[in-house]
């Protein structure tokens, strides 16, 4: 019991260091440590201490998490408003770290109405939400219309796809010489089928392309170039010429070990030395056999192969050995040159149609009057930038602000730690920086922005951090930078677990940017974990067929995840067999206390589900699913397909087959094979000579006969209810 209360005490203090109103901090904070809490609790303790709730602004990641963090005010706001004086003296104690005077326990007990009454409620809301506020109370200032709309992820694909559409025309049309050579270039290296989402990366970062072509393409050009080692217009081509032209540097001792591999009783090193002798003599074609050439002395990923030759050559024949690698090393250089130069000329086509697709982007959205999400934070960031707009905007802004707090700081990516800079910058600058007890708080966890949520960059939570903290204590005012590393979550052989990971140098490399070790204390020590360590399921080799083997017996193969979702189901299975108890609860195990996390909803988690299932384990079935990957979706859509197009005869034996008209097998069969006509006619022609081919044509021709005249929902209805769809697919595809 000490040791439990002496977490909680040292739990306790670094909360109230985060969250004391009269300090701007910087709180470190991994997941489980109480981020939520603690920024509910600093924006109690800053109305607490006199701020009024309209002064102060919480950024947050989401709308869910905004939502979060106002039911969290709010409820406590109203218990504080209920409560016995004793307890709410305690609450207070916890949250400041001192005992409450009187006239602190009658402020706690009006804060709850002063929320209610504060005109359009507390600014707790979305980075998008603050910036399109932003704009729609100073529209001419930051140059767009006053009545702009906000467009969803539907409207954006639709407007990009009218930009696309317009640029391929201009570029396919002969209209632009330049951009129909950007597209050739483009869509020589990649697939017609990821142009689309090319084309849609550049516009979702089209701060840093617009950034990038500020003082022209040519300009862009010309520090590419530089940064590559090439020179402005070089093309891979043209590299490669100029190295068959030069020759290798020894072409005799290169010879000489061509011919040594030719004696060579190794097919690989007589193939080899056939490919560098055809090189050698056949000057005027070098170019055109490159490539085949540059086979011989690097692998397909561009490594240097440790075998050119094989030992025995190298052995008899060291010299050759020498010539082959000095060529490689000469090779090495061309191919490093030829690489640039592609790279070159690849990304200068990149820009050049992602300038051109960007300017018909938002000419689209000017003509509408219309505006993206990236938008909202562009022109917001802009606007607070805009010479002789931005004092006054910033005055009649900062007016109405004291406090900034910013939640999951390390999602916020460098467009939106712009407009948060600007507005805190007038914080602790000329006037504002006179004003006393004026703060900027941001949490997060720069661990966690490795996955670069909306272009978050991990360092720019580190700059951030070090700005605010050089323009504080400018100002001469308090500063802190909290760390936050007791779990409340996890038990202590999870922790210890991830800290023996990331103990590790080439582990802790990419997660713990500013340098600091990565350590974890558990809240809840003493408490039961375990952490086990599987081997990796490899896949197997399929068992060798005998020649000419009847296909009669039938194997099963089982894929990786196939063979893991089985283990974890039997593992299951023996923890409920064996009675498996839960020291915490002092009870046996259950299914439902076993939550099984994955990295991604993917195919595996169907693996899982399955296998539980055969193992008679209780299972809820995944979280979240696509409804249209759902077997009794996909089987009322080709239903839908079907009356709308009887002529589809494949759609029409899918929902044969399915389980609203349920032939089997040999049913469908027996009716579709030999038919000379369409499947439908075939139907009603023989429905006749089975039961089940009298229900389905009966079902289908109602359907046929109505559907033009019902409401999708009311067809489906009538499927599933009256029709008996839905208790057929709860026979065939069970209750989940």
């Amino acid at each position: 019991m000490i040791g439990e209360r002496q977490r909680a005490l040292a739990a306790a203090r670094v909360q109230q260091q985060a969250s004391d109103a009269g300090a701007s901090v910087f709180v470190a904070a991994s997941a489980g440590t109480g981020k939520t809490k603690v920024l509910t609790d600093r924006v109690l303790a800053l109305m607490l201490g006199g701020s009024e709730p309209a002064r102060i602004l919480c950024l947050t990641f989401t709308k869910a998490a905004a939502a979060e963090m106002a039911n969290r005010l709010h409820d406590r706001l109203s218990v504080w408003a209920t409560i016995a004086d004793g307890k709410l003296a305690q609450e207070l104690q916890a949250l400041t770290g001192r005992a409450p005077d009187d006239d602190a326990m009658a402020r706690a007990r009006r804060l709850f109405a002063r929320v209610l009454d504060t005109p359009g409620g507390m600014k707790i809301e979305t980075i998008h939400a603050f910036c399109q506020s932003l704009l729609r109370r100073f529209p001419l200032e930051a140059g767009i219309a006053p009545h702009f709309e906000l467009m969803d992820e539907r409207d954006t694909t639709d407007a990009l796809g009218m930009a696309r559409d317009e640029m391929l025309s201009l570029a396919r049309g002969g209209g632009d010489a330049r951009l129909a050579a950007a597209l050739q270039e483009v869509t020589a290296r990649i697939a017609e089928s990821t142009f689309d989402e090319l084309m849609t990366e550049l516009i979702r970062d089209r701060a840093r392309l617009v950034h990038a072509l500020v003082a022209g393409e040519a300009a862009l050009a010309e520090r590419l170039a530089r940064l590559l080692g090439v020179a402005v217009g070089t093309t891979s081509e043209a590299v490669v010429a100029a190295a068959c032209v030069a020759g290798a540097a020894d072409e005799a001792a290169l010879a000489e070990a061509a011919r040594a591999m030719l004696a060579s009783a190794s097919k690989r090193d007589q193939e080899r030395g056939a490919i560098i002798v055809r090189w050698l003599e056949q000057v005027a074609e070098r170019a055109a056999y490159c490539n085949q050439y540059l086979g011989v002395f690097f692998t397909k990923e561009g490594g240097e192969r440790k075998d050119i030759l094989t030992k025995a050559v190298a052995a008899s024949a060291p010299q050759a050995e020498a010539a082959l690698r000095c060529e490689a090393a000469r090779l090495g250089q061309v191919l490093r040159r030829r690489n640039a130069a592609a790279l070159l000329q690849a990304t200068g086509a990149l820009v050049t149609l992602g300038g051109a697709l960007l300017a018909l982007y938002e000419r689209h959205k000017n003509e509408r009057a219309r505006l993206d999400y990236d938008d909202l934070v562009l022109r917001a960031r802009d606007l607070l930038r805009r010479p002789g707009v931005a004092p006054w905007v910033l005055f009649k802004l900062d007016g109405g602000l004291d406090h900034i707090l910013i939640d999951e700081a390390q999602d916020t990516n460098p467009e939106q730690w712009q407009v948060v800079q600007s507005l805190a910058d007038e914080f602790f600058a000329g006037m504002g920086a006179r004003a006393p007890g004026r703060t900027v708080f941001a949490v997060g966890d720069a661990k966690q922005s490795i996955f670069s949520f909306q272009r978050a960059d991990p360092l720019a939570f580190l700059h951030m951090r070090e700005h605010f903290a050089r323009r504080v204590r400018d100002a001469q005012e308090e500063w802190r930078t909290v760390d936050l590393d007791i779990s409340f979550r996890s038990t202590a052989a999870v922790l210890a677990a991830i800290d023996a990971v990331f103990a590790r140098a080439p582990a802790a490399s990419g997660v713990a940017l500013d340098g600091a070790p990565i350590r974890h204390a558990p809240y809840r020590a003493g408490a039961g974990g375990l952490v086990e360590l599987w081997p990796p399921v490899e896949p197997v080799d399929p068992p060798s067929l005998e020649p000419w083997e009847l296909p009669i017996v039938q194997r099963q193969e089982r894929a990786p995840p196939a063979r893991l979702a089985r283990a974890i189901a039997r593992t299951l299975r023996g923890w409920l067999d064996s009675g498996e108890r839960l020291p915490a609860r002092d009870r046996p195990l259950s299914a439902g206390d076993v939550l099984v996390l994955v990295r991604r909803r993917g195919p595996f988690v169907v693996e899982l589900v399955r296998a539980l299932k055969q193992e008679k384990v209780d299972v809820a079935g995944a979280d979240r699913m696509m409804l249209t990957d759902q077997l009794a979706v996909q089987d009322l859509l080709a239903l839908a397909q079907f009356l709308l197009l009887p002529e589809d005869d494949l759609t029409l034996a899918t929902v044969l087959k399915g389980p609203i008209c349920g032939l089997d097998e040999d049913q469908l069969f027996r009716l579709a094979h030999g038919r000379r006509g369409r499947l439908w006619p075939e139907l009603r022609a023989r429905a006749g000579e089975h039961p089940a081919f009298s229900r389905a044509a009966e079902l289908l021709g109602g359907l046929l006969g109505r559907v033009d005249f019902m409401p999708p929902y009311e067809l489906f209805a009538e499927v599933l209810g009256a029709r008996g769809g839905r208790r057929l697919m709860l026979g065939r595809l069970g209750a989940e």
